[in-house]
């Protein structure tokens, strides 16, 4: 095999190794209010479905998405559900 083809095959795995785990360690935080229906990613905190992917209706205030930290307000989203608010 090449040598200049072997480093570059390592080097380049290790830049997506990088790129990767940069992605993988960002912190995120639940976004209420933005999921698409059938888009959330885990069950609804008021008990209607128990699974990702069930919403039934966009924007519901009780389903969530995983979100970048600090973009949830940003896209018009809460931190908490409705089903939990006093």
């Amino acid at each position: 095999m090449n040598r200049d083809l072997i480093v570059g095959s390592a080097l380049a795995g290790l830049v997506a190794l990088g790129t990767a785990s940069g992605v993988l360690a960002q912190e995120k935080e639940r976004c209420f209010g933005i999921a698409k229906a059938g888009q959330n990613d885990c069950a609804s905190s008021k008990g209607t479905h128990d699974c990702a992917g069930r919403a039934k209706v966009d924007n519901d205030p009780n389903d969530w998405k995983s979100v970048a930290k600090g973009t949830c307000e940003k896209m018009g989203g809460k931190l908490q559900p409705a089903a939990m608010k006093k």
